[in-house]
């Protein structure tokens, strides 16, 4: 469920410190930025003070420099959307934009009426701006929002799919039951077996087609 952008108060570690990652549940951290503004809500706001950013493979994390108590954090399941911008009537500096989905059904979001006030309404943020001090930066930032993005696919009502990666797998999934005849889930979810199990089938049968091919050109040899 999305749970959008949360504020951050703790850290690991000696120094500026770093996130806590949920070792238990895998999570892995993956880039490490530093020299990173974030502005959060209306693009009109003033970015935050650099600090640095932490990509892991669940979540997107961003700690202060300079104060020890400041943070935010998105998961990856709240990020609807991630980009590169880099046109100066949308941002003035090119960023990462991103729309973060906050799991209410409010349309209202920070706006322009809350740009002088320090204190954000986490709840209603629905966009977020990455600003790295060197643009350069961008395409690997952002290469690695899909990457991670790639690592947590949207739940469905029924929760998340176990993805098929292989052959062998689908057919040990076979022996312990039948398909749903009519499934309503996407291509590549075990529970919709039609098409790839089709392919499976397909690879099986040319390879016997081309076993019984060699099997008669070596009785004709042999006739010779």
């Amino acid at each position: 469920m999305a749970s959008g952008i949360r504020s951050v108060t703790e850290r690991s570690g000696e120094g500026v410190g770093k996130p806590i990652l949920n070792a238990d549940n895998g999570e892995e951290l993956m880039l490490v930025q530093h020299d990173v503004s974030i502005v959060l809500g209306s693009s009109r706001r003033a970015p935050e003070s650099p600090g640095t950013l932490y990509i892991t493979s669940r979540q997107v994390v961003w700690l202060s420099d300079s104060d020890m108590a400041k943070g935010y954090a998105v998961d990856f399941l709240s990020v609807s959307l991630h980009a590169v911008s880099t046109d100066p009537e949308a941002y003035p500096s090119p960023c990462i934009y991103a729309q973060i989905e906050n799991g209410t059904e409010d349309d209202e979001s920070e706006d322009s009426d809350s740009e002088s006030d320090d204190t954000l309404n986490l709840s209603k943020i629905t966009e977020m701006r990455l600003v790295p001090s060197d643009p350069k930066q961008l395409d690997t930032l952002f290469a690695m929002f899909c990457e991670c993005a790639e690592l947590n696919p949207d739940p469905t009502e029924d929760g998340e799919y176990d993805w098929i990666t292989s052959a062998d797998q689908l057919e040990d999934d076979d022996s312990e039951g039948d398909a749903d005849p009519n499934p309503a889930h996407p291509i590549g979810a075990k529970e919709n077996l039609g098409l790839a199990h089709s392919i499976v089938q397909l690879q099986i049968n040319d390879q016997r087609f081309e076993d019984a091919d060699e099997m008669e050109q070596d009785g004709k040899n042999g006739d010779n």
